[in-house]
C-alpha cells in the first residue's frame, strides 16, 4: 500500500486541524446576584440544540475550548528503497564526497590484497591443483616483479593468495539449499610470499609456459620465470624452490639455485625493454624452450635453450621503426610471432626468415602508439590489439597478405570489430584461455573490462540508443560483459588458465581477484 500525503489525510477526515487562534472563546458563566440553587448535573448535561450548535461550531473551527494540535497520522512506507545506481564512466561523475561501492550480488568471488611495493607486472603460475575447478575457497599463485622506491630495494616475488572465499551475497539466494556451507563463506584472503634480490625495477614478468593438465614439475626439476629489468638485462630465475617452500611448512631452498638469475641476455646493451614471450611447446625441438625479447630502439632478440643452458641469439629482427611494446608468439604456427610498436603497426614474423624481416604487417593499426596485443588460442586467425588512444581492435589475420605476394598492396586491412569504450591508454589485453569470443582489457582510466564478441545486438535494437544518459551520455556496447573498477594505475590483466572465469589484476595499490556472473 502507497503511503498517502499528510494533505490526502486530511481531506478525507481523517485527522484533525489546530483550531485557530482568532476563533471565539466561550463567554464565562455569570452568578445571579440573587443565587441560585447548584443543579449538580447542569455542567455535564447538555440539550440537543447545545450538542448541535458545538457541533457545528467544531466542524467550522470556532470551539472556544483550548485543544492540542492533532497531528496528521504517520502511515509506514511499504515502498522499497531505491535500487543503487550503477556507476558507468563517462556516463556519471562522482560528486563531492562519493566513493564507488562494489556490488557483490554480481560477483562470484572478490577479493583486494595490498603489497609493500607496485607490482606492475606479473604472471599465473601453473599448480598442481587441478584444472577447471570450481570449488571454494580457491588457491592462485602468481609471480611478480616491483617497483620499489630505489633500485636495491626491489624483488622478484612469488605469491600464493588462499583463502580465496565466495563472495556473499545479500538477500536470498535461489541455489542455497538453506544448509551451512564452507564454500559461501566471506572471509579475507591470505596472501603469502617468498621473495629474492632483483637488481633494478621489473618492467614484465613472464613464466614458462606449461601445457594444459600438465603438473608442477618436480622440486627437483626447474620452472623458469624471466624478468625486464629497467637496467635493459633479461633475467632468466628457477622459481621452483620459492613455490615449494610456500607450500612445505619447514622447507629452505638452495639460494645458490633462486637468489641469482640462472642465466642473463646482454643482447639489449643498456636498452631497456618491455616486450617479452615464451613460446608455448613445438617447433624443430619441442623440449627446447625460446623466449624473445623487444626493446625500446626497436630491436627484437631471440634466446633459445641447449641441453647446456641458454643461448642468447646475436642478430635482432629489425622491422618496427620505433619501441617495441609487447610480443606474442603464435599459438599454432611454433615459428610464427607478432608484435606491436610505438611506430602505431602490428608486424608478423617468421624466425626462418632471412635477414630477420617482418613478412607482413598491419600499419597503421592504430590512430596512436599499439601498446598490447594477444594472439587468439582456439582461433589462431584472431589477433587483438589495444592503443594509447584507448581503442580496442580485433584483426582477422586471414585478411593481412604477405610482403612481396603479387597481391601485396600494402594498405592495411580494416579489422573486424573496434571499441572505443576506454577513455585512456590499454594498459593489457588478453584473449580467454578456452572461450574463443571472450576476452579482457585494462586500461589507464583505472577500469577492467570483459568483453564477449559472440554478442549482438537484437533486431529490434538495431539502430536505438542504448543505454544513453538523458544529457545525450555515451553508448554501451552490447559487447561490454562487465566493467571492474576500484584500482589506481592498473597495469596488467591475465586469466586463470586454471579457475574458469577467474581474473587476476594488477595496479599501483595491489592486487584484485575476482569471478563475475558474466563469465
Amino acid at each position: 500500500m502507497s503511503k498517502r500525503s499528510a494533505t490526502d489525510a486530511q481531506a478525507q477526515g481523517q485527522a484533525y486541524l489546530k483550531a485557530p487562534l482568532s476563533s471565539a472563546k466561550r463567554d464565562e458563566p455569570t452568578t445571579d446576584e440573587m443565587g441560585e440553587f447548584e443543579d449538580a448535573w447542569e455542567d455535564e448535561i447538555e440539550s440537543d440544540e447545545e450538542a448541535v450548535d458545538r457541533g457545528e461550531a467544531r466542524r467550522e473551527g470556532e470551539d472556544g475550548m483550548d485543544i492540542d494540535e492533532v497531528m496528521p497520522a504517520i502511515e509506514e512506507s511499504e515502498e522499497q528503497p531505491p535500487a543503487p545506481e550503477a556507476f558507468i564512466p563517462g556516463m556519471h561523475v562522482l560528486g563531492k564526497d562519493e566513493i564507488l561501492e562494489a556490488d557483490d550480488s554480481v560477483y562470484i568471488m572478490r577479493h583486494s590484497m595490498k603489497v609493500t611495493w607496485p607490482c606492475l607486472s606479473f604472471d599465473v603460475l601453473r599448480d598442481s591443483l587441478g584444472d577447471e575447478r570450481q570449488r571454494y575457497p580457491a588457491v592462485a599463485y602468481v609471480v611478480a616483479g616491483t617497483q620499489a622506491d630505489a633500485a636495491s630495494k626491489n624483488e622478484l616475488s612469488i605469491y600464493k593468495m588462499s583463502s580465496l572465499h565466495r563472495t556473499q551475497k545479500d538477500g536470498d539466494d535461489n541455489d542455497s539449499d538453506g544448509e551451512d556451507d564452507e564454500d559461501d563463506l566471506d572471509e579475507d584472503a591470505v596472501l603469502e610470499f617468498r621473495s629474492v634480490p632483483h637488481n633494478g625495477g621489473v618492467n614484465r614478468v613472464r613464466a614458462q609456459p606449461l601445457p594444459p593438465s600438465t603438473p608442477l614439475p618436480e622440486v627437483s626439476h626447474p620452472y623458469y620465470t624471466a624478468t625486464w629489468a629497467d637496467t635493459g638485462k633479461v633475467h632468466i630465475w628457477d622459481i621452483r624452490p620459492l613455490i615449494e617452500s610456500l607450500d612445505t611448512p619447514g622447507y629452505t631452498w638452495d639460494k645458490s639455485r633462486t637468489n641469482k638469475p640462472t642465466f642473463t641476455i646482454n643482447s639489449h646493451g643498456r636498452a631497456e625493454g618491455f616486450a617479452m614471450d615464451w613460446a608455448s611447446s613445438g617447433g624443430a625441438n619441442p623440449s627446447a624452450l625460446r623466449l624473445l625479447t623487444g626493446d625500446v630502439h626497436s630491436k627484437i632478440y631471440l634466446t633459445t635453450s641447449t641441453p647446456s643452458g641458454f643461448n642468447a641469439l646475436t642478430q635482432p629482427f629489425t622491422s618496427h621503426t620505433s619501441s617495441v611494446e609487447d610480443i606474442q608468439w603464435s599459438p599454432s604456427e611454433p615459428t610464427v610471432f607478432a608484435s606491436c610498436s610505438a611506430d602505431r603497426s602490428i608486424q608478423i614474423w617468421d624466425v626462418r626468415s632471412k635477414g630477420r624481416q617482418s613478412v607482413t604487417g598491419i600499419n597503421p593499426a592504430h590512430e596512436s602508439d599499439v601498446n598490447v596485443i594477444s594472439w587468439n588460442r582456439s582461433t589462431s586467425y584472431l589477433l587483438l590489439s589495444g592503443g594509447d588512444e584507448g581503442g580496442i581492435k580485433v584483426w582477422d589475420l586471414r585478411n593481412v597478405t604477405k610482403k612481396g605476394s603479387a597481391c601485396f598492396s600494402g594498405e592495411p586491412p580494416s579489422p573486424v570489430a573496434a571499441f572505443t569504450w576506454h577513455t585512456a591508454p590499454i594498459t593489457s589485453i588478453e584473449w580467454h584461455p578456452t572461450e574463443d569470443s571472450i576476452f579482457a582489457a585494462s586500461g589507464a582510466d583505472n577500469q577492467v573490462t570483459l568483453w564477449d564478441l559472440g554478442v549482438e545486438q537484437d533486431d529490434e535494437e538495431v539502430g536505438a540508443p542504448m543505454n544513453v544518459t538523458p544529457e545525450g551520455g555515451r553508448e554501451v556496447p552490447p559487447q561490454l560483459l562487465f566493467v571492474h573498477q576500484g584500482q589506481e594505475d592498473v597495469k596488467e590483466v591475465h586469466w586463470h588458465p586454471q579457475i574458469p572465469g577467474a581474473v587476476i589484476s594488477t595496479a599501483a595499490d595491489g592486487f584484485n581477484i575476482f569471478k563475475t556472473i558474466s563469465v
